[in-house]
C-alpha cells in the first residue's frame, strides 16, 4: 500500500488565493453578462467597496440642495461659469494624485503653478510678445523641474515629502516674488495676461455645430478604442468585459457628452449679447484627464505606482526603481501644476504674488482625496480627482449663490473632507482584516 501523497500540480492556485484574485478583479472582467456585472457590482458595494459611487452621490445630493436653495443653480450661465471655476481646482487636484498614489505628498504645487504662469505671462507681454507655444512651453517646464528636483531630494537624502515640499512651498514663494518684480516691476506685484490663444481657454469656447462635431468624435473614439481593446484581449484568450457592458459604458459617455454640449450651447450672454459654445477649458480637461488615466492605467510606469504606494518593500524586492518612479511621478506632478497656472490665469485674467497657493494645494488634495484617492498610497484614480474637484467647486460656487461669505465655505469643504477620509480609513482597515 502506498503511503505517497499526490501534490498538488506547481502551477495550481489554492483556493483561497483565487477568491482573492476574484475579489480584487474588475466586475466587467469576471462577469459574463450585464446583469451578473450588476449583481457583482451590487454585492460589493453592500461589502463596502463602493468606489466612486458614494463621492457621485455626494455630489448629486448637494447639487439637489442649493437647487433647492437657489433656482439659477442649475441655469446654463452658472453651470458654464461653475465649470470654469472648477477646471483649475480638477487640474490641481489630479496633479497631486501622482504623487499621493506614491504615499507621498507636495505642498509646493499651489505656488510653482503661479510661478509658471508668471514666466508665460511674462513671455507674452507686449510690444514684442514671444510665440504662445513657447511661453506655455516655459510655463509648464518650470513647475515640472521644480516638482522634479524636490523629487529627487526626497529620494537620494531619504527625506519625508511633507517637509521637503512645505520648504519647496516657501522657496516658490520667494522666487515668484523676485520673478514677479522682474517680469512687472511696475505692475503691483501683478502681470496681465493679453487677449490671445490661452486668454480663449476660459473666455472663449466653440461654436455650437463645433460643439456636436467634438462630442460625436470623442465619443465615437472612446467606443472605437473600447471595442477594439476587447476584440483583440478576446484574440488572446484573455477575459474580456461582455459586450452589454461596454455598450454601456459607451451609451454613459454619449448621455454625458450630450448633456455638456447642451449646456454649452445654451444662451448665456446678457442683453442682446448671444454667448453659446462649450469653453475651450473643458476640452483641455478632457485631454488631460484621458491621457493621465491612460498613462496610470495601461503602462508599466502606472503599474509601478500602484506597486509601491501599495508595498514599495514588495516593489523594491521585484526590481522596480523607486527612486526613479517617484522622482518621474514629482515631475508629472509639476507638468500638471503648469497646467493649472495657466488655466487659473486665463481663469482671472491675470497672475499676482497675493494668488493663495497654500489655500489652492489644499483644495487640490482635498479634490483627491474627496475623489476617493488614498493619503496613504496605492489607491486612487484620475477620474476620481474630477469628481471630487466638482465637488469642492460646487459647494464655493453654490454659497456664493446664496451670499454666504467665506466661513460657511471653509466649513463645508472641512466637513466633507474629513468624510472622505474617514471613509478612506475605514475601508482600508476593512481590507486589512478581511
Amino acid at each position: 500500500m502506498s503511503t505517497d501523497v499526490q501534490e498538488p500540480p506547481p502551477d495550481a492556485a489554492e483556493p483561497e488565493e483565487v477568491a482573492s484574485q476574484v475579489a480584487l478583479a474588475a466586475p466587467e472582467v469576471i462577469a459574463n453578462s450585464l446583469g451578473e456585472y450588476v449583481k457583482i457590482w451590487i454585492s460589493r458595494v453592500r461589502n463596502g467597496e463602493s468606489g466612486a459611487l458614494p463621492v457621485i452621490l455626494g455630489l448629486v445630493a448637494i447639487v439637489i440642495y442649493f437647487q433647492a436653495r437657489s433656482s439659477l443653480f442649475l441655469s446654463a450661465g452658472n453651470l458654464v461659469n461653475l465649470i470654469g471655476q472648477a477646471a483649475w481646482i480638477v487640474m490641481l487636484g489630479m496633479a497631486e494624485v501622482f504623487v499621493l498614489l506614491l504615499g507621498e505628498i507636495d505642498l509646493s504645487i499651489g505656488y510653482t503653478s503661479a510661478l509658471g504662469a508668471t514666466f508665460t505671462c511674462w513671455l507674452l507681454l507686449p510690444p514684442n510678445p514671444a510665440p504662445w507655444p513657447l511661453a506655455v512651453l516655459v510655463g509648464l517646464a518650470v513647475p515640472a523641474a521644480f516638482s522634479g528636483l524636490e523629487g529627487l531630494i526626497v529620494t537620494r537624502l531619504r527625506l519625508p515629502s511633507f517637509v521637503v515640499t512645505l520648504a519647496g512651498q516657501l522657496a516658490a514663494l520667494g522666487l515668484l516674488l523676485e520673478v514677479m518684480n522682474s517680469a512687472a516691476p511696475s505692475g503691483g506685484g501683478s502681470i496681465r495676461l493679453y487677449p490671445g490663444v490661452l486668454a480663449d481657454i476660459e473666455g472663449g469656447a466653440l461654436s455650437p455645430v463645433a460643439s456636436w462635431i467634438v462630442m460625436a468624435a470623442a465619443v465615437a473614439l472612446a467606443a472605437a478604442m473600447f471595442l477594439v481593446r476587447d476584440s483583440r484581449r478576446r484574440a488572446s484568450n484573455l477575459t474580456a468585459p461582455p459586450l452589454s457592458v461596454t455598450v454601456l459604458k459607451i451609451v454613459v459617455m454619449a448621455i454625458a457628452g450630450v448633456v455638456v454640449v447642451l449646456i454649452g450651447n445654451t444662451d448665456r450672454g446678457v442683453g442682446l449679447t448671444v454667448v453659446r459654445g462649450v469653453p475651450w477649458v473643458v476640452l483641455i480637461v478632457l485631454v488631460v484627464v484621458v491621457a493621465w488615466s491612460w498613462l496610470l492605467g495601461r503602462t508599466r510606469f502606472g503599474r509601478y505606482v500602484y506597486a509601491i504606494g501599495g508595498n514599495a518593500e514588495a516593489a523594491r524586492r521585484a526590481g522596480i526603481n523607486l527612486s526613479r518612479i517617484r522622482v518621474l511621478a514629482f515631475t508629472l506632478c509639476g507638468l500638471t501644476a503648469g497646467i493649472t497656472g495657466i488655466i487659473y490665469t486665463s481663469y482671472l485674467g491675470s497672475i499676482s504674488t497675493g494668488v493663495q497657493g497654500g489655500q489652492n494645494v489644499l483644495y487640490a488634495v482635498a479634490a483627491a482625496v474627496i475623489g476617493g484617492t488614498s493619503l496613504f498610497g496605492g489607491r486612487g484614480k484620475m477620474v476620481g480627482a474630477v469628481l471630487g474637484g466638482l465637488i469642492v467647486a460646487v459647494i464655493y460656487n453654490g454659497l456664493e449663490l446664496l451670499g454666504l461669505g467665506a466661513a460657511p465655505q471653509y466649513l463645508w469643504t472641512a466637513v466633507v473632507l474629513l468624510a472622505a477620509v474617514t471613509v478612506d480609513t475605514l475601508a482600508r482597515r476593512r481590507g486589512t482584516n478581511a
